[in-house]
C-alpha cells in the first residue's frame, strides 16, 4: 500500500469509526477530513487537542491528507510542559472539537474547529512522500524536557503492516478500545491501524468492563486493545459475569501493551474465556518491535519475537553484541528497520546520542530465550540492579512477585547497599491490606522461582503504585510514596 490510509481514496459506506453516539462511514470520514485538509494545507505542523472523540480522528486524518504533521496534545498536560511542546513544535494552529475548553496556554495559537461533516466531492489524494513527517509525538520527559519524536509516514505504515502480518489483521476486524489518543498505542495502533486496514474502530470514550462486554458481545467487536490496568479490571469481573467471559471468548484477539501484564491476570482471563492475551513491545521512537504470536502460551515477561522487517540485537555494557540466546545473559535492546523514527525535532545532538551506528538504543534491558523470544527485564536507567556482582533486571522480579496470590501490584528498584553495592527493594500493594504477605515469604517466593541472589532484601507496602496515563509505574516517585 503506497497510501497511508488507502480506504479513503475509494470511500464507501463501510463503518470507519464510532465514538459513543458519533459514527462515521469511510465516505463520511473522507468528506469531513477532506474539508479540514483544505483548511490546514500549507501549514508545517498543527496541534490536535486529543480528546477521546471522533473530532480528534477527523483532525488527525485531515492533517495527514493535507501532508501536515500532527502534534497530539494531552488535554491533561500541565502548563509548563504544554508551553515547552508549543514552543518546540510551533504549530500553526490547534484543531479541536467545537466548544471544547482548551488550556490557557493555547490562547496565542489560532484555533480551527473540527466538524464531522463535509461537502460532497472527489476524495483528497494523500501526499506521496513516505519520508514526510506524519506525527510529532512527545516523549514522557523522564530525563529532561519532552522531546518531539518525528514519525514518518513510512515508519507508521511499516509498523502497522508488520502487526497486520503477525496478527492476521484485516478489513473485517472491529477494534474496541478506550486508550488515550495522544500516545502511539491509542492513536497509531488504535486508530490509524484499523483505518489503514479498512476496518472499524470503536472507542469506548472511558474504559468500562460493561463497555467491553457490550462491544465484544452483541456489538460484534473482534479485537480488544488495552493496558494491564484495564485487563486487571476485566479479570476481577470475570468470576461473576458469564456474559463478559462469553464476549471475551468470542473475540479474535486480545492485546495488552504499554507495560507487562501480570501472570495471574493472564491465567484468570485464559481460564474464564479460553483466550490468551497477546503482549507486544514497542516505544514511541520505534513503534512496534516484537509481538507474541496469537495462540501461543503466555510466558511471564516475554513479549514475543521481532516483527517482520525489524532487526533486534542485545548489546553488553562494553558495546559488544551478545550472541547468547540462553535466557540469562542481560543486554540492552537495540533495533533497526523501517519502523524507526526520523529523529528528535530540533535535537540533532539527542538524535545522534540515541543511535549506535544505524541501531537505535532503546534503553530497555532484556534476555533472549533459545527460540529467539525476547524477555524484558527493565529499563537500563532505572531497572538494572547491580547486586553482589550480578546484573539483575527488575522486571523479572516484579513478575515473580505478581505470581504470589497475596500480591496485587509490585515494583522493584535498587538502592545503595554497603555490602552488595545495591540491594533489591520490592514495593508491594497487597491483595489484603490488613494481612499482607510477610517479607520473608515474598523473598523465599522469588528465590524459589528465580534464584536466591534475586530475592528482595527489603519489602515496602503501599496502597497503590504511582502510575502515568498509560498505566506505567513511575518509579522515580516511589521514594515519595512511603
Amino acid at each position: 500500500m503506497s497510501a497511508l490510509l488507502p480506504a479513503l481514496a475509494d470511500p464507501s459506506d463501510r463503518p470507519a469509526l464510532r465514538f459513543g453516539a458519533a459514527s462515521l462511514t469511510y465516505g463520511e470520514l473522507a468528506r469531513a477530513a477532506g474539508a479540514l485538509a483544505a483548511r490546514v494545507r500549507g501549514e508545517e505542523r498543527v496541534a490536535v487537542w486529543a480528546t477521546p472523540t471522533a473530532h480528534t480522528v477527523v483532525g488527525v486524518v485531515g492533517a495527514l491528507l493535507a501532508g501536515v504533521a500532527v502534534v497530539p496534545l494531552n488535554p491533561r498536560t500541565g502548563e509548563r510542559e504544554l508551553a515547552h511542546i508549543l514552543g518546540d513544535s510551533a504549530p500553526g494552529a490547534v484543531l479541536a472539537e467545537p466548544g471544547a475548553e482548551l488550556s490557557a496556554g493555547l490562547a496565542g495559537t489560532p484555533r480551527i474547529e473540527v466538524e464531522l461533516g463535509g461537502p460532497a466531492g472527489p476524495p483528497v489524494a494523500e501526499p506521496d512522500d513516505p519520508e514526510a513527517t506524519a506525527l510529532v509525538v512527545y516523549t514522557s520527559g523522564t530525563t529532561g524536557p519532552p522531546k518531539g519524536v518525528l514519525l514518518s509516514r513510512r515508519a507508521v505504515a511499516a509498523s502497522l503492516d508488520a502487526l497486520a502480518e503477525a496478527w492476521s489483521w484485516t478489513a473485517d476486524d472491529v477494534l474496541v478500545h478506550a486508550l488515550p489518543l495522544f500516545h502511539v498505542h491509542g492513536l497509531v495502533l488504535g486508530v490509524l491501524g484499523p483505518l489503514r486496514r479498512g476496518g472499524e474502530v470503536r472507542h469506548l470514550g472511558a474504559f468500562s468492563v460493561e463497555g467491553v462486554a457490550r462491544e465484544l458481545g452483541d456489538g460484534g467487536g473482534t479485537m480488544l486493545f488495552g493496558v494491564p490496568t484495564m485487563y486487571h479490571r476485566v479479570a476481577d469481573a470475570l468470576g461473576g459475569d458469564a456474559s463478559l467471559a462469553a464476549a471475551l471468548g468470542g473475540a479474535r484477539l486480545l492485546v495488552s501493551g504499554s507495560a507487562a501484564l501480570p501472570v495471574h491476570d493472564h491465567r484468570r482471563i485464559a481460564a474464564a474465556t479460553g483466550r490468551t492475551v497477546v503482549e507486544r513491545y514497542g516505544m514511541t521512537e520505534t513503534l512496534m518491535i516484537t509481538s507474541v504470536l496469537p495462540g501461543g502460551e503466555p510466558r511471564p515477561g516475554t513479549v514475543g519475537v521481532p516483527l517482520a522487517g525489524v532487526e533486534l540485537r542485545l548489546v553488553d555494557e562494553d558495546g559488544s553484541v551478545l550472541p547468547e540466546f540462553d535466557g540469562e545473559t542481560v543486554g540492552e535492546v537495540q533495533v533497526r528497520g523501517r519502523n524507526l523514527f526520523s529523529g528528535y525535532l530540533g535535537r540533532p545532538d539527542a538524535t545522534a546520542a540515541a543511535f549506535d551506528g544505524d541501531w537505535f538504543r532503546t534503553g530497555d534491558m532484556a534476555v533472549r530465550e533459545a527460540d529467539g523470544t525476547v524477555r524484558l527485564v527493565g529499563r537500563k536507567a532505572t531497572d538494572l540492579i547491580k547486586s553482589g556482582g550480578y546484573k539483575i533486571g527488575a522486571g523479572e522480579i516484579e513478575n515473580a512477585l505478581l505470581d504470589h496470590p497475596g500480591v496485587r501490584e509490585a515494583a522493584v528498584t535498587g538502592e545503595p547497599d554497603p555490602d552488595l553495592g545495591e540491594r533489591i527493594v520490592a514495593w508491594v500493594v497487597p491483595e489484603d491490606a490488613e494481612k499482607p504477605p510477610a517479607e520473608s515469604e515474598l523473598a523465599d517466593h522469588v528465590a524459589r522461582l528465580l534464584a536466591p541472589h534475586k530475592r528482595p532484601r527489603v519489602v515496602r507496602y503501599l496502597d497503590a503504585l504511582p502510575r502515568n496515563d498509560m498505566g506505567k509505574v513511575l518509579k522515580k516517585a516511589l521514594p515519595d510514596a512511603r
